[in-house]
């Protein structure tokens, strides 16, 4: 006589539960806010193009800052100031929507001194903020965002 199982096998749940959680992860992704993703796109450029722009400055010997626009300008939502000539950088956001603020100044240092003092820069995309910043050694990156 053979006795029947009945129920699962340990392996059997364990692949069971590893799909969920696969699905789960998935669905999250997909559902991510889209203002979230472009403010991390934004971050994630203008910290390429800062540390471009400050390379630049140290192998050349430029004192290159970083600016906003002001308010009227119709040439660009910022520039980089005093960059090699031959060195073209983008002066628009990816999403028109999108605004900065740099806190404690009025531009950006980006050399020529290899150090340039701790800076920080607020993105902001709606209801979202994200912050630049370096320590004035290290890149600029993402920091959390102090709450009012």
């Amino acid at each position: 006589m053979t006795r029947r199982q009945r129920g699962f096998t340990l392996i059997e749940l364990m692949v069971v539960v590893a799909i969920i959680a696969i699905a789960a992860g998935v669905s999250s992704l997909a559902l991510r806010d889209a203002d979230a993703k472009t403010l991390d796109q934004e971050a994630a450029r203008l910290s390429a193009l800062l540390e471009s722009a400050r390379a630049q400055a140290r192998a050349a010997g430029l004192p290159a800052r970083f600016e906003l626009a002001s308010a009227g300008n119709t040439d660009g939502a910022f520039r980089f100031v005093n960059l090699p000539p031959a060195v073209k950088m983008p002066t628009q956001w990816l999403d028109s929507r999108t605004s900065a603020e740099i806190l404690g100044a009025r531009a950006l240092r980006l050399g020529p001194e290899p150090l340039i003092g701790a800076q920080r820069l607020v993105l902001r995309l709606a209801e979202r903020n994200l912050t630049l910043a370096t320590d004035g050694l290290g890149p600029f990156v993402v920091v959390e965002t102090p709450r009012p």
